[in-house]
C-alpha cells in the first residue's frame, strides 16, 4: 500500500500521462497508454479502393498497420497526410485479435502532458459521431477524447474481419 502523505506531496501522483494530437482543427487527447508510438510519417502505402477515411497502410515495426483519418471519419473530408506530421500509433483495445494496431496522421507536432482528472473538464457540447467519446477543456484549450475501439471497428466492419 502506497504512503499517503506522499502521494499529497508528490506532484506527479494521481496524474495522467496524455498526448495532445494536433488533427485539422482540432486538438485529440489520448491517454499515453493507448500509445504505441508517434512515429515518423513514412513509409504509408495508399489505398484508394475503400472508403475515403481509409488511407492505407503504414509500415511500422514490420507490420502494416491500418491508416485511418479521424477527420475523414467524423467530417467526410480534410485529414490528409501532412508530410510535417506524425503517425500515432494506437495499441488494441480488444476488438478484434488481429487487428493488433491502427494508426492515424497528425497536422502537426504533438504535446505530452501530466494531467490530474480535474484539469479535465467536460464541455456542454456533445459528441457529434461514434467515434468521439467527448469533448473537454484543460486550461483554455478545447479537445477530442476520440474512441479509438470504434475506429478499430470501423476498419473491421470495412476489412470484414
Amino acid at each position: 500500500m502506497s504512503d499517503p502523505t506522499t502521494q499529497a506531496t508528490n506532484p506527479e501522483a494521481g496524474t495522467i500521462s496524455c498526448m495532445m494530437l494536433p488533427i485539422q482543427a482540432r486538438t485529440l487527447l489520448v491517454p499515453q497508454t493507448n500509445i504505441a508510438e508517434i512515429a515518423a510519417v513514412a513509409p504509408i502505402f495508399p489505398d484508394n479502393s475503400g472508403p475515403n477515411w481509409f488511407l492505407g497502410y503504414y509500415s511500422w515495426r514490420n507490420q502494416r498497420v491500418p491508416l485511418i483519418s479521424f477527420e475523414r471519419l467524423v467530417t467526410g473530408q480534410g485529414g490528409g497526410i501532412n508530410p510535417n506530421g506524425r503517425i500515432a500509433v494506437f495499441n488494441n483495445t480488444g476488438v478484434h485479435s488481429d487487428l493488433k494496431f491502427i494508426a492515424i496522421p497528425t497536422q502537426g507536432i504533438h504535446r505530452s502532458i501530466n494531467l490530474r482528472p480535474e484539469d479535465i473538464q467536460k464541455t456542454e457540447q456533445a459528441p457529434t459521431t461514434n467515434f468521439e467519446r467527448m469533448y473537454v477543456r484543460v486550461g483554455v484549450e478545447d479537445m477530442t477524447i476520440p474512441d479509438i475501439s470504434a475506429l478499430e471497428r470501423a476498419y473491421c466492419g470495412y476489412r470484414k474481419i
